[in-house]
């Protein structure tokens, strides 16, 4: 059966976004051809890339909301929000995050679309963790935990994490982080530079409880 916009609609305007081989499952035409019809469709507006064979029908044919969080997780996979957007989300750092910052055991990538700018930075499988499912606007989601968060940020960013380096990042709300925990996650890295970066960060929030500097 022929693959027209309308018959598209139909049966995938129901879902946020989908791929060409869904597209192909549901058509039966060869992937050259269903390739053709979504370029035009793209040109003409009522269909928008997402990344290489990712797509989601414009807004007026589209019946599902699309969620950046959601696409986050799902242009790349395996993935899991965390670094800046993560520690933004939690209210650990003063700033608001707009790059889908990300972590993920594949090589290094970065997406951007109409919905935002989605950006990957590897990180070792044995470093894989800590990330657990979040309900965000009703949406579940895979996003690291704030000690992940944390810890992600200083191994992904190159450089001795000083007590002076982590004072200018106006971390906040020390509470959320479970010093325990953070320790506990850091020794997975098997880094003595994130061993020393856990020290500062604790070093870091004493500080503060004394008032000795501003966070």
């Amino acid at each position: 059966m022929y693959m027209t916009f309308d018959r598209l609609v139909q049966q995938l305007g129901h879902l946020p976004f989908f791929d060409l081989s869904t597209v192909l499952q549901i058509s039966g035409e060869n992937k050259s051809k269903i390739r053709t019809q979504l370029y035009r469709w793209t040109k003409s507006g009522k269909v928008e890339s997402l990344r290489r064979e990712m797509y989601t029908l414009a807004d007026r044919y589209r019946k599902a909301a699309l969620q950046p969080t959601v696409l986050a997780n799902e242009l790349y996979k395996p993935s899991y929000l965390s670094g800046l957007w993560a520690l933004s989300y939690y209210g650990m750092i003063p700033e608001k995050v707009v790059t889908y910052t990300s972590v993920t055991s594949r090589v290094p990538r970065t997406f951007i679309n109409r919905f935002g700018t989605f950006q990957y930075s590897h990180i070792k499988q044995p470093c894989f963790f800590g990330f657990s499912s979040h309900v965000i606007q009703q949406q579940n989601i895979w996003l690291s935990n704030p000690e992940k968060a944390v810890l992600d940020l200083w191994h992904l960013n190159r450089g001795e994490w000083t007590v002076e380096r982590l004072s200018s990042m106006r971390f906040q709300n020390f509470d959320i982080v479970d010093y325990k925990r953070l320790e506990q996650f850091a020794a997975q890295f098997n880094s003595p530079r994130i061993v020393r970066a856990v020290k500062n960060w604790s070093l870091l929030g004493e500080m503060g409880k004394e008032g000795e500097i501003e966070l």
